[in-house]
């Protein structure tokens, strides 16, 4: 490969091979040098930001339709957007079946990333070059993420560690155990090489790598080493390999928390700050933010697919655009009122004309994600610039309360749970303490509480599908999100005391909402003597079967992964296949 694609310019292969001085730079040169070698990152990084890689593809369908977070256009269950979300998509999906998606900018990551390692070990020196010992240790750890995202998406996948040649151009899958040990070997190693954050120049930035996510990324590995997943044979179990057993991840996933922890380099925001910071583009190292996917002003579409949305342009945004995917309707009653998280997460309205209206109880938007919390004013028609959050030091505290909750019990473990909750209900110690009473009884109420702890801090980050897969917990959720669903719509159960309309008045260009709230009634609403009224339903008369339906069309643990798409299974000579994972073949 030439040095250009391995650096990520902007440079084509053949017009770099046809520039006699800058060829004349060899591996040698660039990977015992540390300015140069430090190009190799935004290679890798180029490989996350194409058009069908992280930015249009990933970030957006791969996580959605779960018990916290649901494909907007949930009604739909036929067209190929929808069936990546529904558990029921086929190998020639046109949003993934071609040569330029996630799949395939994925392994050019990787391979990237496997040229710069190769080529830091033989001519590096970073024993003794801090600077070279960093961009290895980053380089790693690029690699693991990538394949941390392979294994959730598609299960087994090719495991390619060494740069390609000729024996190695078609691989066979390897079973997610293989790469799983090879990745925690890599992070450990990779911790040692990196700084923590602010410890360098390079670490002040939450766009490179630093300590604190090599261990928080380490320790969610291990824990999905450990859990559940579908296996090619198409049953839903645990790893039989000794060296991935469940106490020996939750050991590991202990031990990289705490480490975090004890180490100080991070530390809880208020909720809100936590987002306005990232929107604003102002997080700063040694907070929540542990690592971003990088995203340049024209490129990423993290609100354009995630965000509240703006119908029209307006004086926060140049795109009518936003919220792809939302809340699933039920989290936003699963919040207690006082919980911080809620408003922040689950947004009731969009914006039209410059001001708030509300929506319908079928469309939610994530309120993490805002253009009006921009410092700047999006002009581009595809694209919003907002990096992505990776992880959150909250989900390191909240790893370290799972995992010592497995080992140790709940009397241990509850610090971490509590800090979580502390945050969330900031001015209600008293609720905080009721909870924790009732979450420490036993370790199955604690372990339980994490489960829905989980959901409320992150619904909208892409984390839960995941979750649910190693708690072997994910059709037994959506099945009760279903469930809930009918029983929302029909105001039976714990929604038997929800009205049946909401009523709203706009100040300036905020709305005002009443009857979200559990005890909230029709006749509060109508004495309130709001401007306008309406019906907040999941269905209009004549489709109201199908919203709950749409949540997931076959058993979801017959599918937890997508198909490798039939374009690389046309130009894999043979190598690879879909056996063991149900899929349909239209």
């Amino acid at each position: 490969m030439a040095i250009a694609c391995l650096l990520g310019t902007t440079i084509s292969c053949d017009d770099y091979l046809d520039a006699p001085t800058k060829s004349t730079m060899d591996e040698s040169v660039i990977f015992s040098t540390p300015s140069l070698a430090e190009g190799a990152i935004a290679g890798v990084i180029q490989s996350f930001c194409e058009t069908n890689s992280y930015r249009g593809r990933y970030l957006v369908y791969y996580g959605i339709n779960t018990d916290c977070e649901v494909i907007i256009s949930l009604k739909s269950t036929t067209d190929d957007k929808s069936r990546l979300a529904n558990y029921n998509t086929n190998v020639s999906n046109s949003q993934m079946n071609t040569d330029n998606n996630a799949w395939a900018k994925f392994y050019e990551g990787i391979e990237r990333a496997n040229l710069a390692i190769r080529g830091l070990r033989t001519y590096g020196n970073v024993e003794s070059n801090k600077e070279l010992a960093q961009i290895l240790g980053e380089m790693l750890t690029l690699r693991a993420v990538v394949y941390n995202d392979l294994v959730k998406a598609w299960g087994d996948v090719p495991a390619r560690f060494e740069p390609i040649n000729t024996e190695t151009i078609y691989l066979p899958k390897s079973d997610r155990d293989v790469v799983y040990k090879q990745l925690l070997a890599d992070l450990e190693e990779a911790s040692g090489l990196v700084a923590w954050p602010n410890e360098t120049t390079v670490t002040q930035s939450t766009e490179r790598i630093n300590k604190a996510f090599v261990k928080g990324l380490r320790a969610r590995l291990a824990l999905a080493a450990g859990g559940y997943s579908q296996r090619a044979d198409g049953t839903v179990r645990r790893s039989n390999d000794p060296d991935l057993a469940p106490e020996k991840m939750y050991a590991i996933a202990k031990q990289e928390c705490l480490d975090i922890i004890n180490s100080g380099a991070c530390q809880l925001q208020a909720f809100e700050d936590v987002f306005k910071s990232l929107c604003q583009e102002k997080c700063l190292t040694g907070l929540e933010s542990l690592w971003e996917i990088p995203f340049s002003e024209g490129r990423g579409r993290v609100i354009f697919d995630l965000g509240v949305k703006h119908t029209t342009v307006d004086k926060y945004t140049q795109q009518n655009k936003g919220g792809t995917n939302g809340p699933n309707p039920i989290i936003y009653y699963a919040y207690d009122v006082d919980d911080a998280r809620r408003d922040v997460t689950c947004v009731p309205y969009e914006w039209t004309d410059g001001v708030q209206v509300p929506t319908n109880l079928n469309k939610w938007y994530f309120g993490k994600y805002r253009y009006e919390w921009l410092p700047r004013l999006v002009t581009s028609t595809n694209d919003d610039g907002l990096n992505w959050l990776y992880m959150r030091y909250a989900d390191v505290v909240l790893m370290a309360a799972e995992a010592i909750n497995e080992l140790d019990g709940p009397a241990a473990a509850a610090p971490y749970l509590k800090m979580i909750r502390d945050r969330a209900f900031p001015n209600h110690p008293a609720k905080v303490n009721a909870f924790m009473a009732q979450a420490t009884q036993s370790k199955t109420t604690f372990f339980n509480a994490i489960v829905d702890e989980r959901a409320l801090e992150f619904t909208g980050e892409m984390l839960r599908k995941g979750d649910l897969i190693r708690w072997n917990l994910l059709g037994t959720k959506l099945n009760e999100a279903k469930e809930k669903l009918q029983r929302l719509e029909n105001r039976t159960g714990e929604y038997a005391d929800l009205p049946l309309n909401i009523y709203y008045k706009n100040e300036g260009e905020n709305v005002l909402i009443y009857g979200l709230n559990h005890g909230d009634t029709d006749a509060a609403g109508t004495a309130l003597g709001y401007e306008s009224q309406k019906t907040w339903k999941l269905s209009a008369s004549d489709d109201r079967v199908t919203y709950w339906d749409a949540l997931y069309v076959r058993n979801p643990d017959a599918q937890q992964f997508w198909p490798i798409w039939q374009i690389f299974l046309d130009t894999s000579n043979g190598s690879l296949n879909n056996d063991g994972y149900s899929t349909p073949t239209n």
